[in-house]
């Protein structure tokens, strides 16, 4: 399960027209605490952005599952509210939760969800899908065993 923060980073972007614009883009990162968050943010997106920039804001945002397919370029929110029956009362009871999909349109991130929710045996129903700002995701990736013993 991944612990998910969402970071905001600030810096300096030239634009195709030459002109350069100070733009805040959302990133995703799994991270146990707020400093790692921003420690992993830091070390992940120096390689892409030349010159300063700031992580301007964290938040934690809370994803029950995410999808990722390595075809899609963008990221939506897929809400959706499981349906659950109250053994006391016999009434019908939702919760809802928040689902994460990498997909390259809005209908290939419904049927990503679908297929997955075809593993399960929970009845469900979507209350919305709606595309977000993200730029990219960086689960965490472990560390990795590169030196050897002498």
């Amino acid at each position: 399960m991944y612990n998910w923060f969402e970071c905001k980073i600030r810096y300096d972007k030239m634009l195709e027209t030459g002109m350069q614009k100070t733009v805040t883009e959302p990133y995703l990162v799994d991270a146990l605490s707020f400093t790692e968050a921003e420690a992993r943010i830091i070390e992940e997106i120096k390689p892409f952005i030349s010159g300063e920039f700031s992580v301007s804001d964290i938040k934690r945002v809370k994803y029950t599952e995410s999808f990722f397919n390595e075809t899609g370029d963008r990221y939506f929110k897929a809400k959706l509210y499981f349906l659950t029956l109250d053994e006391k009362s016999g009434s019908e009871k939702k919760t809802a939760v928040n689902m994460l999909v990498q997909a390259t349109e809005l209908k290939e991130a419904v049927e990503i969800v679908e297929a997955e929710m075809k593993k399960t045996m929970i009845d469900y129903t979507f209350a919305a899908v709606n595309e977000t700002a993200i730029m990219d995701v960086f689960p965490y990736a472990g560390t990795k065993a590169t030196e050897t013993a002498e």
